[in-house]
């Protein structure tokens, strides 16, 4: 599995509003993305969320894969909220649980292994769900966690190992 983000509405908002707390994070993974050659995809679903309060062309468009929403994604959306909609915690917003299934749907139909995002509440919980109920393999990246260069190589952590007293070398 090759590292590959889709970039949620939350992260997008963040990434291009410097005032926000997740800011400096979210333009690491960012940065860090674009020096590593990881790609960037998003969907055209967290584009016109993005563009109901700001203009898309705020984004660097350029540097992003751009996803369209086609039968593939919708099939497995469905598949998604069939299983987990009925399942919603009370006080989530059927929409937002919708849209956040759609790009869930997206990043499992297109392999793309990470959702980097700022929502603890929905995305992450939902794609967590999804997971454990074994309908995708993508995995949340929260912005409150801070940067992790592990995500770049699919979350694999290098071993921190105790410094070892070791004899010095014979001469």
């Amino acid at each position: 599995m090759t590292a590959a983000f889709l970039l949620d509405t939350s992260f997008l908002i963040t990434l291009a509003d410097d005032s926000r707390r997740w800011h400096p994070v979210a333009r690491q993974y960012y940065e860090n993305a674009l020096r590593e050659g990881t790609p960037l995809h998003v969907s055209t679903l967290a584009l016109a969320e993005f563009a109901t309060k700001q203009a898309v062309t705020d984004l660097p468009l350029r540097t992003f894969r751009i996803e369209p929403f086609n039968i593939r994604h919708a099939i497995k959306s469905g598949e998604l909220c069939a299983s987990l909609m009925p399942a919603r915690d009370a006080g989530d917003n059927r929409a937002v649980v919708r849209t956040d299934l759609q790009l869930i749907a997206q990043a499992a139909s297109e392999g793309i292994p990470f959702i980097l995002t700022e929502d603890r509440n929905t995305l992450s919980k939902y794609v967590e769900r999804a997971r454990l109920a074994g309908t995708c393999q993508c995995r949340a990246v929260l912005l409150a966690d801070g940067f992790d260069a592990a995500w770049f190589n699919n979350g694999q952590r290098a071993l921190e190992l105790p410094a070892q007293n070791l004899p010095a070398p014979q001469a």
